[in-house]
């Protein structure tokens, strides 16, 4: 009797979950259906860079190739030791709108990236700021159909859904998961209606107009945050300011992570912060995952009855469908989704356990204290 309402409440829950992620998807605008606009605003890109001599040409390639005249990229390179500082000052030398400002100690109280990103902002002095990550590659239009969208909404942040490009099909898979998980968590299509507490912050792609950063208290007010991208959002809505979220299919694109490993240790860097490093808070997410994601369909399949599989039929239909519908997913994406839950959760508890008994986390090849990251030293 307990599977089966269990089945019924997942039933009802992942269809009705099905359809109102479609129809959100459908409330984001496509950054190429924007038109392109003449006589844009200064515009500061913003990207902070650390040991990146693998993605970085290609990014820095794309990024010197944008149509936007009335700009300059701010690279900070912070504490590299491979080959980022000799790409950097080969760029510098072929274009000038490069500036290259260089860090060599990470002040006490600070994450890495976050002093960068906040020593570009002290190195700019125009009226957006383009916070975007070191292995992002941008269509050529991007930036300027995104900064003259923010500027025709009178928007005060506007983020991009990059797409998420993978040489690993598996790993795409678990991506397609991830998706539905975050998408359902965050809702960013709900991000520009003032009446709802949903935001978006997305570290690929935060543009942000400098009046508007300036009233939130910078990255100095989130400078032990592992999630910056995300808290920059929260705070630009509980100001009140204005926010929108574009989809960057095929014009905002980046490898995220390569393989399954790679996502794993990912993993760490977020998932305690997000939990508000609470392990009952991690305990209950994590049960949420098994018992939503991982667990539902192979408990219908092998234990149900007639009645109970017939609904795990419908229900991974249902899946397929939205898979097929929401590129760039495939329709077998669905069939890897209980694997992608426990997967997912593994991970989620095996970093906040190690961020516990080690005392906090490595990342980067820099070690922050739980103590520091909660602000208590």
């Amino acid at each position: 009797m307990i599977l089966f309402w269990y089945s019924v409440i997942l039933f009802v829950t992942t269809l009705a979950l099905n359809f109102y992620l479609l129809i959100g998807f459908k409330q984001i605008k496509q950054v190429s259906r924007q038109p392109l606009v003449d006589n844009l605003p200064p515009l500061a890109i913003i990207i902070a860079v650390r040991n990146e001599e693998e993605d970085l040409e290609k990014a820095l390639q794309s990024v010197c190739h944008i149509n936007y005249t009335n700009h300059r990229i701010i690279v900070v390179n912070d504490r590299s030791t491979d080959r980022t500082a000799e790409i950097l000052q080969n760029f510098s030398l072929r274009y000038p709108q490069i500036r290259v400002t260089t860090i060599t100690t990470l002040p006490d109280g600070w994450l890495g990236k976050n002093n960068a990103l906040y020593q570009g902002y002290l190195s700019s002095t125009e009226q957006w700021m383009l916070f975007a990550d070191a292995d992002i590659v941008f269509h050529p239009d991007a930036i300027n159909k995104a900064v003259g969208y923010a500027v025709k909404q009178q928007l005060d942040h506007l983020t991009m859904l990059p797409e998420l490009i993978s040489r690993s099909a598996i790993l795409n898979s678990v991506f397609a998961t991830l998706s539905i998980m975050l998408m359902t968590s965050m809702k960013p299509w709900e991000a520009k209606n003032p009446k709802s507490k949903a935001s978006s912050g997305i570290g690929a792609f935060n543009l942000v107009r400098r009046t508007a950063y300036e009233k939130i208290g910078t990255h100095a007010r989130i400078k032990l945050r592992p999630d910056d991208d995300l808290q920059l959002g929260q705070l630009i809505k509980k100001e009140g300011l204005r926010q929108d979220v574009l989809a960057g299919k095929g014009y905002v694109c980046l490898e995220w992570y390569k393989n399954l490993g790679e996502l794993g240790r990912g993993v760490q860097k977020n998932s305690f912060a997000v939990a508000k490093y609470s392990l009952v808070q991690v305990i209950i997410n994590v049960l949420n995952m098994l018992l939503t994601v991982a667990l539902p369909m192979p408990l219908m399949f092998i234990f149900g009855n007639t009645a109970i599989r017939i609904m795990a039929t419908v229900m991974l239909i249902f899946h397929m469908i939205y898979m097929e519908i929401v590129p760039p997913n495939k329709w077998w994406y669905a069939f890897m989704i209980p694997f992608s839950g426990f997967f997912l959760a593994w991970h989620f508890l095996k970093a906040s356990v190690t961020t516990v008994v080690k005392g906090g986390i490595y990342w980067r090849e820099s070690f922050y204290s739980l103590k520091m990251l909660k602000g208590e030293e």
